[in-house]
Order: structure tokens, then C-alpha cells, then sequence
């Protein structure tokens, strides 16, 4: 133990006497350290410990495929049928569900509220305690009788509205006017479907649909479930077709945690490996600096041994200043992780990963990087250390021996370990060109419409307040003309499901005087008539509808261009008509005029503009006046002069003056933020920022490793600098001797280097949609690399050209 603490003191005196040395070594592994703990700890949130509930790795949702814009439609039972589901052998436990747009009253303006009402085995289900108070139970929902009128509050919603206050169990909050008795407050990570307040809901016979969630028994898998329940879902799209798309498409069972995988996945993976590229070039960095500092130590480590030291001392005290540096180099990358995870936490695209996800520099990360810490002391430790214990005493002794050429196996293995970190930084900095270049391609894509000066405003409708279709058209009417008055608002239309760049509704269409097709398909969208001139959108052929064809919901629509060019090949789509499957049989949430269901005439072609995100082709759509169909939620579009979110509480203001307890949308953005949020947007954002930041990471890395290189090599060589222009050679060639010795080492890592991108490049491609295969990021990088390595061996060498050939043959 004495001996310990003997090393550790004299370790801790030698890296006192070389501080850049020590710093640099540090800062190497925390650079390292750090960048690989913050995303470590986002893919342990996202993938090894994402969701709080019991068994979430059983639950699973019921979807139809190919019937959404994201491929998948949710499975909607009523609850006898939810009942008779309970039933399959393969299902363990199953929740019924539904969304609920609910306003807080009572208060100066009304709050938007997103409620879940779940019904009464919910909490039970999915196993996770209330943080205070209790959850919903059996009791509080009886099937057949009216729920009782309790609210459990979520974590975020209770710190938002009511500052987290303690005392809050008992209280009664208004809810759309009906007083509510809170019972509970959720768990912090308890997040299920990101809703502010569940209540119990009311179980009773009839055609209401809601969502199902499922937990599935032990062993079973999803494609025995599927096979289970195929015959079960066919026959209750049978018994309520309202409930079901058109062309359903086979049922699928979707982990939960699948679809988030799907979406996020492949960017973690590709981010992983790239900090694992700079946790390897920072550790080259370290392994580069140790084999120098003991090479040049080589004489003091022979006068120990030639004084008594054994082998075992001299191995364990270089393992000690390799040990001490990289444990300080850990501690310090842990400390600058907690930064980097929440940088790379809000980067995160918003709906790519469960919300339940706890991002922390945990336990298992602490472990993680105080493992690689410990491998990094050991193994780059330890080479130096079995190679210096050994010195030959006589020929160290020999003073000027080594500094005439330094051993051959020395420079081999340095230029070795070059050549791999300038490899391994070529990849790194090609792979962030190419995310950079991708991102910025995405970012200058023509959009089709003017997002500018323009928010889309969400107006939940209350059903009990405006159940007819007369009155609801009636009151979005008024309020739109409202709005409209307000000073500094240049235009508002109604955007029921239009909202770019990704909208419409998938519906099969027909054309009339052409068989039927299931392959024939467009995006369904619901407007007023002044959509497009707010939007910008370019008319090509025909005309818009008028304000009173809006008005009166006459049949008729505007279709894209995609749309015209496909089914119309010979330009004539004006004066055709179409029907639109979906308005024939509109689900139950949707009130539909009489002749919604009609045939439509075709009045204009417009431009096209994305609708179907940033990176997909634009697909056929059409439009249609949105009084022809109206959902319980609705959104407009507002143009304004200047900031238009910065009216937002003006028109608060406003559309309470109607009717006081009509709430907006909680989640209000102008049309630019909204392009940020689409997930190719988000994604790649991400992965330009991180790899772009972590390749000048490397880039600095890879030059103090080569700094400390060709240093070495000069200090080494300061003898024979000496008598070769002792003996006549100009300055000039020492300095190319001094650049060539680099340029060997250099050279070879930028041809693996560009050998591992061409062989990596399909594999990024395969696994990051924002990443791009030109070689003009690679010839990028090259040129970027080669700047830095010209500046970080050019210094050293320069240095070595202003020996005095006299000192130098003084030198020892």
C-alpha cells in the first residue's frame, strides 16, 4: 500500500513537470469520454430502458396496414368488441383508449387540454405507482354507469399549471364546466400518450370506437398473435365498416417500442459509431504521447534499473501515470457529457422516441466510461511500459546514442499509429461532409408554398356545443371572420388536414368513365377557398372555387399536378370528375354533407407542393371545399405582417370574445418551425450538427497526435539535424526530410482512410436517409486533412531547420 501511494505522488509529480502533455492527454480521453457517454446514454433511454411500465417489452399496438401516410392504421373496437378481444389465448391483459380535447374553464382564458380516458384496468395494466395520491381504479368506472368524476393530473401538466403543488390531491378542477376532483398525480415518466389529464371512461354497449393496447403473454410472439387475431379483426370489420379504412389491409402487431426504432435507430447507430471513431482516434492520441514520453524517458529508466529498479516497478509506475491520466480524462468526460446529452437530447427529432424515455448519465454509463477509462490506461499503459522496463543500460547510458536516429521499431509503430488516426479521422470527417451536405440539400428543398409569416392555429370544436354539421360550419365561420379583423393579420384560411409539407388524407379515388382501381390513390384535403393564395400555391389551369361554392359545399375540387400527369395524361383533367372512397364511408368522427359521397368536378390543376415530407416525391392530391366533411378539430392558417406567433395571445383574445371557453390547440407553431419538426428535418439536423462536431474533434486530435509526432521525431533527431548541415546541407532539406518522414505515415492513413469510406459509403446510405454517396464530400475531407496535417508537421519541422549545428553537437 505504501509503495502504491509512492508511485501514485512521484505519477502525479511527473505530469506536474510536463502540464501540456498531461492536458493534452486528458483532454484527448475526455473529448472521447464524453461525446461516447452522452450518446451512450441516449441509446440506453431509447433502447434498453425506454418505457417505466410493467412488461413493456410485451406490449404491443394492433394496426392495418398500408392505409396512412406512415403505413399504418390504428385498430378502433367499440367495447363489446373490445370485450370478445379479451377472449384470444395469446392476450395477457388489454386497455381500451381515447384521445379527448378537453378545456380548462373557470379561468381568464380557456387552456387546452389533452385528455385520456382509459378505461378502468388501465392503471392496473400498465403497473406504475402514482407519484401522489392514487390512480383511476375499477371502481371509479363501472361498465354500464356513468364514471365518477375524478382526474388523475400528469407529472408535466401538475408542474405546468399548478407549480407542482403538493396539496393539490382532493382539489376540484373545472374541465369543460364539470367539476373534477383530482385523485392523482402520475409518475414523472408515467407519459402515455402525452396527455395532461386521464380520466376513467364509460363502458357501454354500442359503435364508439377507441384505440386498443395489449399486452401479450409470456413465449407468445407477434406473429402468433396475428395469426390468433386475424379472423377476430375480419369479422369485426364486418360488423362495423365505419370503424375500419377502406381496404384495411392484413392486421399487425407492432411492438411498443418498434416504430421508434424504426424512426431513430439507424441515426443512434450511426452516431455511436461515430463517437466510437473519436473514443478510438482520442485513445491513438493518448497511446501516441505515452510511447513518445517514454521513449524520451528511455535514459532516466535506464539509470533506475542500472541502480536496482526491477521490471514489476518500473511497469507499475508507467501504469500508474497511464492509469491516473486516463481516470482524470474519464471524470472530466463524464462532467462534459451532462452538457452534450442535453445538446443532443434537444435535437432529438420530437416524436422519433417514447417521451417515457429517461436520458441521464446513469449507472451503467458511469460504468461504461470508467471501463473504457481502465482499458485505455491498461492497454495503451501497458505497451510502453513491457517494451521501457527492459532497457539496455549500456547503450541508453551511451549519452547522444538514440537522439542521432531513435529506434526503428519506434518510429514504426508511431508512424503505425498515425497512419490509423488520420485513417480513422478521414472517415469520420467524410461521413460528416456527406451528413452536412445531405442536410443542407434537404434544408433548400422548393417547398411548392410561401411558409413565411404564416402559424397554423389548431380549434378543437366542442361535440356538445356544436354537433350539427350547420352549426359547427357556422361557428368556424365566425371565428375565421374574427381573426381576419385583428389588425396586422393579412389573411386566414382553413387548413381542416392541409397543412404542408406533409398532409392529406390517403383515400382510393375514381374517375368517372374508368373501371375501378385499388391502386388508384390520392391525398384527401379539406380547404376554404382563400388556402391557396395564402400558401402561395401557383394556379396552372382552370380556377379556384369561389367563397359562396365554399359556403354552400358544392362539389368540386382542385387537384396537383402529380395528380393531373398521371391520371390525365393528355392535359385535360379540367371538367373531369372524381370521387373520393373516403367521404362515401367517413368513420364516425366525421360529420359529412348528404352529397359529400358525390362525384366532384375537377375546376383547377395547382402546382405541386410537398405533401407526403421533405424528401418523398410529391404524391396526387386533391383538394375539396372543407365544408363538405368536418372533424372535431380543425386548424387555420394565418398570415400576418410581422412574427406571427408573437399574436398569438391577441388572437387568443380574440376568438374568446366569441365564445369564452373555445380553447386554441396547445402546440401552436409558424409554418418555418414546422418544417423543422417534420422527422427527415429533425434527423438530419442531428446528424449534420453531431458528426460535423465530432469531426473537428477528431480533425483537432488527429493534428496534436501528429504535433506530437513529428516533435518528437525533431527532439530525437537533433544530433543528426546537426551534422548534416554541420557538413553542408541546406536548411531546406532538413526540412523536407523532417515533412517527408510525416508524409509516409500520413499518406498511408488518407489511403485507408478513403478505402474505408468508398467501402462504407453504401452502408451509411443503407442506414441514415440524410446522409449522401457524391464524392464530393470525401475529396472535402481529403482537402481539409491535408491542410491541417501541411500546418501540424510543417511547425515542428520548421523549428528543426533553425538548429545551430554547434548546439546541436553540444546537445544532450
Amino acid at each position: 500500500m505504501r509503495s502504491l501511494v509512492q508511485d501514485l505522488r512521484y505519477a502525479l509529480r511527473q505530469l506536474l513537470k510536463s502540464p501540456g502533455f498531461a492536458a493534452t492527454a486528458i483532454l484527448s480521453l475526455a473529448c472521447g469520454i464524453a461525446a461516447t457517454s452522452a450518446v451512450f446514454s441516449v441509446v440506453w433511454g431509447v433502447v434498453m430502458n425506454p418505457y417505466p411500465y410493467a412488461a413493456p417489452d410485451r406490449m404491443v399496438h394492433f394496426a392495418l396496414g398500408g392505409a396512412t401516410a406512415g403505413g399504418y392504421y390504428p385498430v378502433q373496437l367499440t367495447s363489446t368488441q373490445w370485450q370478445q378481444l379479451r377472449q384470444v389465448p395469446a392476450i395477457e391483459d388489454t386497455i381500451l383508449l381515447s384521445f379527448k380535447r378537453m378545456t380548462i374553464t373557470g379561468s381568464d382564458l380557456p387552456e387546452d387540454v389533452q385528455g385520456s380516458q382509459m378505461s378502468a384496468n388501465s392503471f392496473n395494466f400498465f403497473g406504475v405507482p402514482a407519484l401522489l395520491g392514487r390512480e383511476l381504479l375499477p371502481s371509479d368506472a363501472i361498465d354500464g354507469h356513468d364514471p365518477q368524476p375524478v382526474v388523475v393530473l400528469s407529472y408535466k401538466f401538475w408542474q405546468r399549471r399548478f407549480n407542482g403543488d403538493p396539496t393539490i390531491i382532493g382539489k376540484i378542477i373545472q374541465l369543460d364546466h364539470q367539476p373534477y376532483s383530482v385523485v392523482g398525480v402520475t409518475a414523472k415518466r408515467f407519459t402515455w400518450s402525452d396527455a395532461d389529464v386521464y380520466l376513467p371512461m364509460k363502458i357501454v354497449p354500442g359503435t364508439d370506437s377507441n384505440e386498443v393496447e395489449a399486452r401479450l403473454k409470456p413465449g407468445v410472439s407477434h406473429h402468433l398473435a396475428e395469426q390468433q387475431m386475424q379472423g377476430l379483426i375480419t369479422q369485426f370489420e364486418k360488423e362495423t365498416p365505419r370503424n375500419f379504412p377502406v381496404n384495411p389491409g392484413p392486421l399487425t402487431v407492432i411492438g411498443l417500442n418498434d416504430q421508434f426504432m424504426k424512426a431513430i435507430g439507424p441515426s443512434l447507430a450511426l452516431l455511436f459509431g461515430a463517437v466510437l471513431l473519436l473514443l478510438a482516434i482520442g485513445c491513438g492520441n493518448v497511446s501516441i504521447l505515452l510511447l513518445a514520453r517514454g521513449v524520451a524517458r528511455e535514459h532516466e529508466f535506464a539509470v533506475r534499473a542500472a541502480i536496482g529498479a526491477s521490471r514489476v516497478r518500473i511497469v507499475r509506475q508507467l501504469l500508474t501515470e497511464a492509469l491516473l491520466l486516463s481516470i482524470t480524462g474519464a471524470a472530466l468526460g463524464v462532467l462534459l457529457a451532462y452538457k452534450l446529452l442535453a445538446g443532443i437530447v434537444a435535437l432529438l427529432p420530437e416524436y422519433s422516441f417514447p417521451h417515457e424515455a429517461a436520458f441521464a448519465i446513469n449507472l451503467p454509463v458511469l460504468c461504461f466510461s470508467v471501463t473504457v477509462a481502465l482499458l485505455t490506461g491498461i492497454l495503451f499503459g501497458l505497451w510502453p511500459a513491457l517494451r521501457l522496463s527492459r532497457p539496455d543500460v549500456r547503450e541508453a547510458m551511451q549519452t547522444g546514442t538514440r537522439k542521432v536516429a531513435g529506434t526503428v521499431s519506434g518510429r514504426t509503430l508511431h508512424n503505425a499509429l498515425i497512419a490509423g488516426q488520420i485513417a480513422l479521422t478521414l472517415l469520420l470527417l467524410s461521413a460528416a461532409g456527406a451528413a452536412v451536405q445531405s442536410f443542407l440539400k434537404l434544408a433548400h428543398t422548393r417547398l411548392g408554398y410561401d411558409p413565411h409569416h404564416t402559424m397554423s392555429i389548431g380549434i378543437p370544436l366542442r361535440e356538445s356545443a356544436y354537433s350539427t354539421l350547420t352549426a359547427r360550419l357556422a361557428y368556424v365561420e365566425l371565428l375565421r371572420n374574427k381573426v381576419a379583423e385583428i389588425p396586422g393579420v393579412n389573411m386566414v384560411a382553413i387548413s381542416a388536414n392541409a397543412t404542408p409539407p406533409n398532409n392529406g388524407l390517403n383515400t382510393p379515388i375514381e374517375l368517372l368513365g374508368q373501371p375501378s382501381s385499388q391502386d388508384r390513390t390520392a391525398r384527401l384535403n379539406f380547404v376554404s377557398e382563400g388556402y391557396f393564395p395564402l400558401l402561395k400555391i401557383s394556379l396552372l389551369q382552370g380556377r379556384l372555387w369561389t367563397e359562396a361554392e365554399n359556403h354552400n359545399a358544392n362539389t368540386v375540387a382542385i387537384i396537383n399536378q402529380t395528380l393531373a400527369h398521371k391520371y390525365f395524361p393528355n392535359g385535360d383533367a379540367i371538367g373531369h370528375s372524381i370521387q373520393m372512397v373516403a367521404l362515401k364511408n367517413a368513420p364516425p368522427y366525421v360529420t359529412t354533407q348528404p352529397h359529400a359521397g358525390d362525384w366532384l368536378q375537377i375546376i383547377g390543376v395547382i402546382e405541386d407542393k410537398l405533401d407526403d415530407g421533405l424528401k418523398n416525391p410529391v404524391v396526387p392530391e386533391a383538394f375539396v371545399p372543407y365544408p363538405l366533411a368536418m372533424w372535431q378539430y380543425t386548424q387555420f392558417l394565418v398570415r400576418t405582417d410581422g412574427s406571427p406567433t408573437a399574436m398569438l395571445h391577441t388572437i387568443a383574445q380574440q376568438i374568446a370574445s366569441i365564445d369564452h371557453d373555445q380553447q386554441i390547440g396547445a402546440q401552436v407553431r409558424d409554418l418555418d418551425h414546422w418544417i423543422s419538426t417534420q422527422p427527415e428535418y429533425a434527423q438530419g439536423q442531428l446528424l449534420s450538427w453531431l458528426f460535423a462536431g465530432f469531426a473537428i474533434l477528431a480533425l483537432l486530435l488527429a493534428a496534436v497526435g501528429l504535433y506530437s509526432v513529428v516533435s518528437y521525431t525533431v527532439s530525437q533527431r537533433t544530433n543528426e539535424f546537426g551534422i548534416r548541415m554541420a557538413l553542408g546541407a541546406p536548411r531546406s532539406s532538413v526540412l523536407e526530410l523532417v515533412v517527408r518522414s510525416a508524409t509516409t505515415s500520413v499518406g498511408m492513413g488518407v489511403a485507408l482512410g478513403v478505402l474505408l469510406s468508398i467501402l462504407l459509403q453504401k452502408s451509411l446510405a443503407h442506414w441514415a436517409t440524410s446522409t449522401d454517396q457524391s464524392a464530393g464530400p470525401l475529396l472535402i475531407a481529403v482537402a481539409i486533412l491535408a491542410s491541417v496535417v501541411l500546418v501540424a508537421s510543417g511547425i515542428p519541422a520548421r523549428r528543426a531547420t533553425q538548429v545551430e549545428p554547434m548546439e546541436a553537437l553540444r546537445y544532450e
